[in-house]
């Protein structure tokens, strides 16, 4: 049996993973934005060990989410889950003046990676939107850009494709992979969407608990349970390294190598 910590549960993918793990044995510790949101968790999956909450577009409460987290720790593994779409309409900005699409998409991740001790697994869900995404670094705040909402969700994308990649390098005893759950009809995905929601949350569980040779792996992209390519510059180490120590300025939190 594992414990697992998944960010973003009280719906979606998220629940639907922590679902699928329950009914293997697993022990979950879910998250949920606020209190509605956290009794609705409990309610949908009363198997749960906890369920804590925490607002992630902000840096003082991601901080706040990784200490509650902690409490209930340590984990065998961690599932980086939660994240917002594309469809904001205009760069909104979070009580620390980022854009809310990366406070949330790219800095939370970051945070909580670099602050709730150590799992043994580590997993990322990006989206295959990060193989249309500007590697350029140089306004990942988007404050000289013209807002395009698309285009900052794919970017965020890439950046969890980065960091996995980069813990990877950083922390050999973790395993830590990213993977596209495939656009599916959740609330983030739309009603329209084609992918098979069957298939979305099945990855995530597989490469945090499964002994499968396969899925024993680290600093690998994954869909659908398959090897998937990835964008070209998310190999590249300079990158890698220049997200990390961005992420470490913008939160004041420093990831450990």
């Amino acid at each position: 049996m594992a414990r697992i910590f998944i960010t973003g549960s009280s719906t979606g993918l998220g629940l639907m993973t922590a679902s699928l793990l329950a009914e293997s044995g697993h022990e979950l510790v879910l998250h949920a934005r606020n209190s509605e949101r956290a009794k609705a968790a409990a309610g949908s999956l009363p198997a749960a060990h906890a369920v804590v909450e925490g607002d992630v577009s902000t840096i003082r409460a991601t901080r706040r989410l990784a200490e509650k987290a902690n409490r209930h720790g340590p984990y065998d593994a961690v599932i980086h889950n939660v994240a917002i779409g594309y469809r904001e309409p205009r760069r909104i900005e979070t009580a620390d003046g980022l854009p809310h699409v990366f406070a949330i998409n790219t800095l939370a991740p970051f945070i909580l990676t670099a602050l709730i001790e150590q799992p043994k697994r580590l997993v990322y869900l990006s989206s295959g939107l990060h193989r249309t995404a500007s590697a350029d670094l140089d306004d990942i705040t988007w404050e000289t850009r013209r807002w395009d909402g698309t285009q900052a969700y794919s970017e965020s994308k890439l950046h969890d494709v980065l960091l996995a990649f980069a813990v990877a390098g950083y922390w050999p005893d973790v395993l830590s992979n990213a993977l596209e759950p495939g656009w599916v009809a959740t609330r983030m995905g739309g009603p329209g969407a084609p992918d098979d929601l069957d298939q979305a949350h099945r990855t995530q569980a597989w490469l945090a608990v499964s002994n499968d040779p396969a899925a024993s792996v680290t600093g690998r992209y994954f869909y659908h349970m398959q090897p998937r390519e990835v964008h070209p510059a998310s190999r590249d180490r300079r990158l890698q390294e220049r997200l990390i120590a961005i992420c470490e300025r913008l939160s004041g939190v420093k990831l450990a190598p």
